[in-house]
């Protein structure tokens, strides 16, 4: 049975993507911490991080520090958070986030109702941060 963030990869639901390749996506959680939170997500359903192939999983990191950098640079903070879970979707994904403080890495902050407009900003300044970044290639448009 499909997981929600394949459906969301297979477009059944849509999504806020900031990066596509063959093997992992990045997307803005409906749930974010701080603008631009998103999840990195292999293509491939896997449960468990510790399950994953060690290079299925580097490639995870990779996107991840790639996204992460892309933050500090779109929402000039200092830091970006990373937070690898797993309870809410069994789906292998990774929490990034612009962060200025450890009490941020806490999912009871999390708006459960954000605004369409200010997520739809966040994906895009991301995205804009990707392509300055030298990583167009994997940036879809929206």
């Amino acid at each position: 049975m499909s997981t929600i963030f394949t459906k969301i990869i297979d477009g059944e639901i849509p999504g806020r993507f900031v990066w596509k390749d063959e093997d992992v996506v990045a997307f803005l959680t409906i749930g974010p911490l701080a603008d631009g939170h998103t999840l990195v997500v292999p293509r491939e359903e896997v449960d468990r991080w510790t399950d994953a192939s060690p290079e299925l999983l580097s490639k995870v990191m990779l996107v991840a520090q790639r996204i992460g950098q892309a933050q500090v640079q779109a929402f000039d903070v200092e830091r970006a958070g990373m937070i690898i879970a797993g309870f809410e979707v069994h789906h292998l994904h990774v929490h990034v986030w612009p962060a200025t403080s450890e009490a941020e890495f806490n999912f009871q902050r999390a708006q459960h109702n954000p605004d369409p407009a200010t997520m739809d900003a966040a994906a895009e300044k991301l995205r804009q941060a990707l392509r300055d970044g030298g990583h167009g290639e994997f940036v879809p448009e929206s």
